[in-house]
Parts: structure tokens; C-alpha cells; sequence
């Protein structure tokens, strides 16, 4: 499985951004597809996951601001990131994972730079 990222960039504070993942390869064995970000100097930590069923979960500091989505028919998975704010700043990875729930598939990152 392949992942490409894409739609980092810098924004104000109280902005959007939208990234992209486009999943290629052996996408029959993907149960999942989600966010990661890791912000300067902290370990890379879980935003928005999204299972083949549907099931969507966030990390708590995103609820009610970001949305991850997904096209099925075009095996890309989305993030749509509102009113952004300092804190959201860092490299954003996109990961896959199968029946076993490992996240062992990662996309590059995709910086996310929020000015205030």
C-alpha cells in the first residue's frame, strides 16, 4: 500500500486547509485510513481515523473542527481542518492500517503551519 499526501501550507490562525491522501496498491487489504500529527518536538500522535465501515473517531482537541472523509471510488481519504489555531501546527502523515491494526502503512508528511 502507497499513500500520498498532499495540502499542507501556511495559514492564519482561525483559517483552513484541506489535505488529501490518495491510498494505491493493495488496497483490498486496508481496513483503515486516518491522520497523524506530530508537532515540533513531540512525538507523532493520532487526529481523525476513519474504518472501510465508516466508523470515524478524533482525537478530542479536533471535535468540531476538523472532518476526515473519504472517496471511495478514488481510494483518497480527506481532512478538512477549520478554524485552525497554533496548536495544529505541525508535519501531518497519512496512515493506513489492516485487520490486525497495525498503522504500518505512512505516507510523506505534509507541513501545516498556523500563524497567529
Amino acid at each position: 500500500v502507497q499513500l500520498q499526501a498532499s495540502g499542507g501550507g501556511l495559514v492564519q490562525a482561525g483559517g483552513s486547509l484541506r489535505l488529501s491522501c490518495a491510498a494505491s496498491g493493495n488496497i483490498f487489504r486496508v481496513e483503515a485510513m486516518g491522520w497523524y500529527r506530530q508537532a515540533p518536538g513531540k512525538q507523532r500522535d493520532v487526529v481523525a481515523t476513519i474504518t472501510r465501515g465508516g466508523i470515524i473517531n478524533y482525537v478530542e482537541s479536533v471535535k468540531g473542527r476538523f472532518i476526515i472523509s473519504r472517496d471511495a471510488a478514488n481510494n483518497t481519504v480527506y481532512l478538512q481542518m477549520n478554524s485552525l489555531n497554533s496548536e495544529d501546527t505541525g508535519v501531518y502523515y497519512c496512515a493506513a492500517t489492516t485487520t490486525d491494526w497495525e498503522w504500518r502503512y505512512w505516507g510523506q508528511g505534509t507541513l501545516v503551519t498556523v500563524s497567529s
